[in-house]
């Protein structure tokens, strides 16, 4: 099973990747740095919640895993 600080970790790390992205096509929708930016933060926090959330619940979760 996963700890919840590796999980929080990983949640970063990919909300980062996200963060940028979102922020580059915030910036292509709206053609503003600020609006883009703040789009993207939003949407960063809001899956970075969902995310940790997601993560913790499947560690809990037996099913697919094999025992060895």
């Amino acid at each position: 099973m996963e700890t919840p600080k590796r999980s929080i970790v990983k949640a970063v790390i990919w909300n980062v990747i996200g963060l940028m992205s979102m922020a580059m096509v915030g910036l292509w929708a709206t053609g503003s740095l600020a609006m883009g930016g703040k789009m993207a933060a939003i949407n960063t926090a809001i899956g970075l919640s969902c995310y940790v959330i997601y993560e913790r619940v499947w560690a809990r979760v037996s099913w697919g895993r094999v025992r060895g």
